[in-house]
């Protein structure tokens, strides 16, 4: 996964109207913590961060106050109306280092005659892989599969370096019977009423 460079400045003002007026300038409030050192408040440009995140487990190089710092996003928040992010909590990461990250689910293939629908129970899957190393997705093929065939987690093949750290025997995908609808009888309403 391709690295992307994103120059941050560290935020002296806090609460909701400062983050106001860093949103109206085209800047987007954020937090970096992890690997036990002290939080670090800043700001992001707005339209670059938008385009990153448009790639699910981003590798983000930060560039703050001279020094350089690697990040995966932890958690976006977005205005429920407009779609734009109003804040992201970010992941100090090392080269390296294994992180828990959820993986989107795809599948191919087609099912097995007879119009049943196949059902995702998750979309995504829990595994560890190397921070500079987090694969976009998954691939799964539902080729022929019948009614009352099912997926867990640990059928699906993983990409080289990770390994999967959720629970291995969760149903991920199933196939279920399409439901017939019973034909509306003629005048079913008019009769039952004079009954």
């Amino acid at each position: 996964m391709a690295e992307i460079k994103l120059a941050a400045q560290v935020r002296t003002e806090f609460g909701k109207g400062a983050a106001r007026r860093a949103r109206r300038a085209q800047q987007v409030p954020a937090v970096v913590y992890g690997h036990g050192a002290e939080s670090v408040h800043i700001t992001l440009p707005a339209h670059e961060l938008q385009l990153a995140l448009r790639t699910a487990n981003v590798l983000i190089g930060l560039e703050l106050d001279g020094k350089d710092a690697l990040v995966i996003p932890k958690a976006v928040q977005r205005n429920p109306l407009k779609g734009d992010i109003e804040h992201v909590d970010l992941l100090t990461v090392k080269r390296g280092e294994k992180v828990n990250v959820e993986i989107a689910v795809h599948v191919e293939g087609d099912l097995a005659p007879g119009g049943n629908l196949l059902e995702y129970v998750q979309n995504t899957l829990l595994v560890e892989a190397e921070a500079t190393h987090i694969p976009e997705s998954v691939t799964v093929s539902v080729q022929g599969l019948d009614a009352g065939a099912s997926i867990l987690a640990k059928d699906i093949p993983l990409p080289k370096g990770s390994v999967l750290a959720g629970d291995e025997d969760a149903i991920v995908l199933q196939v279920v019977a399409a439901q017939a609808e019973e034909p509306a009888a003629e005048g079913g309403e008019e009769e039952g009423a004079e009954a």
